[in-house]
């Protein structure tokens, strides 16, 4: 039962990975949208609220503040999701198979406005997005574009949310919403992800993060799997 944040995040390190909110795509969601369905009992959770207790929409940089055993961001069917430390390297195995981000872009499987904003994350450590498209040249009408890059970086595991950090005028002042923070994958784990990652074999992989989707959601249906897992 999902009452607050603890909650929430003792479920998440059980689960090993979830949907951002809803469970429209089949999988696996510990937080639906609306609970006047489900689940059935009694929560003061509520989305868009500001309390960080029991707003979803405040434990999605919560977590990535408070904790280094969660990522968050545009993980699955290029929508928000979380995957823990522990399932991580099951993930990497899949997306990423081993391969360098320059191999994989070699190969002509990662877009050149994608290469752009990588090679600025991956130089400035983390990075606030209209820095990203400051320092990668982006012009207004790159907006299209620069999105889908930067959902194509984070599905495929190559940068990942860091936080959040408030905007500032010339003069120092804060303004407007916060703007979300990026840093590559490698930053934000560190070596030991990885290294476990590149004891795993990818189809080892796939079985292993199969049987846990089916445990949490016996309904679960194949195509919808095989899609959350490869992206």
């Amino acid at each position: 039962m999902v009452k607050n944040y603890n909650d929430f995040v003792t479920v998440l390190l059980e689960a090993g990975f979830s949907m951002g909110g809803g469970n429209g795509e089949g999988i696996h969601s510990i937080i639906p949208w609306s609970w006047n369905e489900e689940p059935p009992y009694e929560t003061p959770v509520r989305w868009h609220t500001g309390d960080i207790e029991t707003d979803p929409w405040e434990w999605r940089i919560r977590v990535l503040q408070e904790r280094d055993d969660v990522a968050y961001g545009k993980l699955f069917f290029k929508k928000s999701g979380y995957i823990t430390k522990e399932w991580y390297p099951y993930f990497l195995a899949v997306r990423r198979g081993g391969s360098t981000f320059e191999e994989i872009y070699n190969d002509g499987k990662i877009s050149h406005c994608a290469k752009r904003i990588y090679e600025v994350i991956k130089s400035g450590g983390s990075v606030p997005l209209e820095e990203i498209k400051r320092l990668g040249g982006f012009k207004k009408e790159d907006k299209s574009k620069f999105d889908s890059a930067i959902t194509e970086l984070q599905m495929k595991l190559y940068i990942a949310m860091c936080g959040s950090r408030n905007k500032r005028n010339a003069k120092g002042e804060e303004y407007g919403w916060a703007s979300t923070m990026f840093c590559t994958a490698e930053e934000f784990w560190g070596s030991d992800v990885f290294g476990t990652a590149a004891n795993i074999d990818s189809e080892e992989a796939v079985r292993k993060i199969r049987g846990q989707i089916l445990r949490l959601n016996p309904a679960a249906v194949e195509k919808k799997m095989l899609k959350f897992i490869t992206g």
